[in-house]
């Protein structure tokens, strides 16, 4: 494992002993990255270079645009996406990939919670991926189910992973409660375009097992 900085950010990097393998970007909210790949190759993953990004500003680098608190005590999001973006595929990806033996096979992007909404945002402004996981992503996150069905992404994904937990949307908030409805429709969208995606229902709340089904949902692509 490597670890390298770079604008306040911690990259972490797990590289595969294998050449010219996939190479999968993972957005972490705590560092997660290191349980991710041990349950991935626990779970028999095919080999790839797991890349975890830490160190966050989690409502602002995550979120393509402003909107206020989901919830009580939340924090208001503030849109940084695009500039964390420009930060992921001008810095950190050149950086990491110079760290790695030969050349990706392919470049995913995934990510759990607003890490799953931005990679899903990434695509409609970077065509560096071509597959994409989103576990229990924040597709409650106002305007983005009409963002997607109404912008062409810069390269359509050969296949996208959805999940979510099936209590996510049992909730009073109106907004939350979205999420499980939004999820499915976007999923379909894209299957409607013929792409390979599958929606993933696990049990649980929001913060339930989130490494595990981080991991299932790296699985999934790197099986395609």
């Amino acid at each position: 494992m490597y670890i390298l900085s770079t604008k306040g950010k911690t990259i972490s990097i797990f590289p595969s002993l294998e050449v010219n393998v996939p190479i999968i970007y993972l957005n972490t909210f705590s560092d997660e990255g290191q349980k991710v790949y041990e349950a991935a190759q626990a779970a028999g993953c095919p080999p790839f270079t797991l890349v975890a990004i830490s160190n966050l500003d989690w409502n602002h680098d995550m979120v393509p645009w402003d909107s206020p608190p989901a919830f009580k005590n939340a924090e208001p999001c503030t849109g940084g996406a695009d500039d964390y973006l420009r930060l992921l595929t001008e810095e950190i990806i050149p950086t990491a990939e110079k760290e790695i033996n030969g050349v990706p096979s392919w470049r995913g992007i995934a990510g759990y919670s607003l890490a799953g909404l931005f990679a899903l945002y990434a695509i409609y402004r970077t065509d560096l991926f071509s597959r994409v996981g989103s576990m229990s992503g924040s597709l409650w996150f106002p305007r983005m189910k009409d963002y997607i069905f109404s912008h062409e992404p810069k390269r359509w994904p050969d296949c996208m992973y959805f999940s979510l937990g099936d209590k996510e949307s049992k909730t009073r908030n109106p907004l939350l409660r979205s999420v499980r409805q939004n999820t499915e429709e976007i999923q379909a969208f894209y299957q409607g375009k013929g792409i390979d995606t599958v929606f993933q229902l696990n049990p649980g709340n929001h913060y339930n097992h989130a490494v595990e089904r981080t991991a299932a949902g790296i699985c999934w692509l790197l099986s395609r």
